[in-house]
């Protein structure tokens, strides 16, 4: 087969919910994925009701940018009934595609909605050409790379097959294969396989010896316990041409239910990342330590490469803590901007007070810093902080600013 012509690959974002739509794709994502009420794998997301998710693909097309809608429940007899309806509705909407990976769902939307592009799921685990080859003759146009792939093994599926490859960049790992994770649904009766994980792999574990009943033992020296399934993040900023390379035509974001502070951290860094390596491969080379040290102001736990570079050794895993490291807190959202008077309106987040330093993430163009000198509260009057959640208030800003401009404020602390 032909050697493909590299392109510019994809920025696909996460979209737990319509703010986080919209701030995603202000921030510079070129797709999103989202999930509906009902057979995804995020549950745990507030999701999207069909007059929401209508809203959100309308709101997309607007901009330019695609939307992929998460079906990539293991689906039981019981969840077939309803899915025909469903899948004819996302059609309808007009959504780019739909994320499948079980045989069964993959038959039923190609049954009711032909014309709807499926792209196979992760959990699917589509780790070989052939496997990409099968799927691509069912009439699928993409498939997401299972995690456990170093780039020589995508690499060898993008140059054995026309299908597309997406793979993930960024986020949280989880230690089952290809994410099917089984210690859930054991533990606590909630599958993770249907979108209900109650993610065991971040709690505290012992280990028994068969003959000495109801004794405890850690498997390190820690009292506290260890956490053996706790991966780092999965971080690849620093190999944007490796990855460029090796045929991946879609870089993935994860995180529905992380916030809309996360998503635009991740995305305006890769974003910058893609074009700047793009633009000049010396210029991606000389601020690789700038992306990193932006993505280090959203919350994470540490950073791995994952199996990109070969199996994972035990400095991928956190075996002390469960905790995020957060280093800026998200305090406020930009509403708009008044010219003539120089000043934001800000809708807090979390509480700021007059004479805070806090920084301006800005969708276009670069951030900024700057001391908080005087706030307006609703009623246009004076006042010292603006304490209550989602309050709007007014500030004066060092430069001009635009909705959806986030406004954060540093500080060091570990969040559970």
């Amino acid at each position: 087969m032909q050697k493909k012509e590299i392109r510019k690959p994809e920025l696909l974002a996460p979209a737990g919910d319509m703010e986080k739509l919209r701030i995603v794709i202000n921030y510079g994502a070129d797709a999103v994925y989202l999930g509906g009420e009902s057979f995804g794998l995020r549950a745990k997301a507030k999701n999207f009701t069909s007059e929401e998710m209508e809203e959100g693909i309308r709101y997309a097309h607007s901009h330019g940018v695609k939307v992929y809608v998460t079906c990539n429940i293991f689906a039981h007899n019981s969840d077939l009934k309803a899915m025909e309806e469903y899948f004819c509705r996302i059609a309808d909407m007009g959504a780019d595609a739909v994320l499948i990976a079980d045989p069964g769902v993959f038959y039923t939307a190609k049954k009711a909605a032909p014309s709807l592009p499926v792209h196979i799921s992760t959990q699917a685990n589509n780790t070989n050409y052939m496997s990409a080859e099968f799927w691509k003759n069912l009439g699928a146009e993409r498939i997401v790379a299972a995690r456990e792939l170093s780039l020589g093994e995508i690499r060898e599926i993008a140059q054995n097959t026309d299908i597309e490859v997406e793979a993930f960049v960024h986020g949280a790992m989880c230690i089952s294969y290809s994410g099917r994770c089984l210690l859930s649904a054991y533990f606590t009766g909630r599958d993770a396989n249907r979108g209900a994980c109650t993610h065991p792999c971040r709690w505290k574990y012992y280990i028994t010896e068969a003959t000495r009943e109801g004794e405890f033992l850690p498997i390190n020296e820690d009292e506290r316990g260890t956490y053996i399934f706790n991966s780092k993040d999965l971080c690849m900023i620093e190999h944007i041409p490796e990855l460029v390379e090796s045929g991946i035509c879609s870089f993935k974001i994860e995180g529905r239910i992380k916030t809309a502070y996360y998503g635009a951290v991740t995305v305006k860094a890769y974003r910058e990342a893609i074009d700047d390596y793009f633009k000049s491969p010396a210029l991606y080379e000389q601020k690789k330590t700038c992306y990193l040290e932006e993505l280090k102001k959203a919350s994470y736990r540490g950073f791995t490469t994952g199996f990109y570079f070969g199996r994972p050794d035990s400095s991928s895993q956190i075996y002390d803590n469960s905790a995020y490291i957060k280093n800026y807190d998200f305090i406020g959202l930009v509403k708009e901007y008044d010219e003539e008077n120089g000043t934001a309106l800000i809708e807090q987040r979390n509480k700021f007070s007059v004479g805070d330093k806090v920084e301006f993430l800005c969708a276009d163009g670069e951030g900024f810093e700057q001391s908080i000198d005087a706030i307006t509260d609703s009623h246009g009057e004076p006042a010292d902080s603006a304490p209550h959640a989602q309050e709007l208030v007014r500030i004066k800003t060092a430069k001009a600013v635009k909705c959806m401009d986030i406004m954060r404020r540093k500080n060091n602390r570990r969040e559970k």
